[in-house]
């Protein structure tokens, strides 16, 4: 396995996923060889499917999302990511190609963070690996809570 496919499947193997949405040949491949060892449900998608918008019966644990993103406009790329992101998946990883016209703040507007500099396998082109989790996603402040309130006897009361 490439250094990529290695970071994708580790990244399977932390979230433990029984439901997983996969776009793109690497990722049906990891996600196909995941479900072969662990109860796991698969939906491939391509990138015409976002076209009329994503419906998933069930919240997904994990969208995987490879060799995609390279060949469609990065408007159309923010509505698929969006869509995935929308619809309740749980966590996301995208592997682009650096050369691909997508950008670290591309991905930063989406609430991703890069997470890994790799590169392929056979021809040694550079892929960036962007990680959403939703439960790391919006983080605790701790400015946010009565004390720091103009009228903290108010806090969870009123909604407007």
């Amino acid at each position: 396995m490439s250094g990529s496919e290695q970071a994708l499947a580790a990244i399977i193997e932390g979230c433990q996923p029984s439901k997983v949405v996969a776009l793109g040949e690497t990722a049906e491949r990891l996600a196909r060889r995941w479900s072969e060892h662990h109860p796991c449900d698969i939906t491939r998608l391509a990138p015409k499917d976002t076209g009329a918008g994503l419906l998933f019966s069930e919240v997904q644990d994990l969208g995987l999302v490879t060799d995609t993103l390279e060949h469609m406009s990065v408007q159309q790329g923010q509505v698929l990511i969006g869509q995935l992101r929308n619809y309740g998946t749980r966590q996301i990883a995208v592997l682009v190609q650096n050369q691909s016209g997508w950008s670290l703040n591309d991905f930063i507007a989406l609430g991703f963070k890069r997470e890994a500099q790799l590169k392929s396998g056979g021809d040694g082109e550079a892929l960036a690996l962007y990680t959403y989790n939703i439960s790391s996603y919006n983080h605790q402040r701790p400015w946010n809570n009565p004390r720091f309130w103009a009228n903290p006897h108010m806090w969870g009361k009123a909604w407007w």
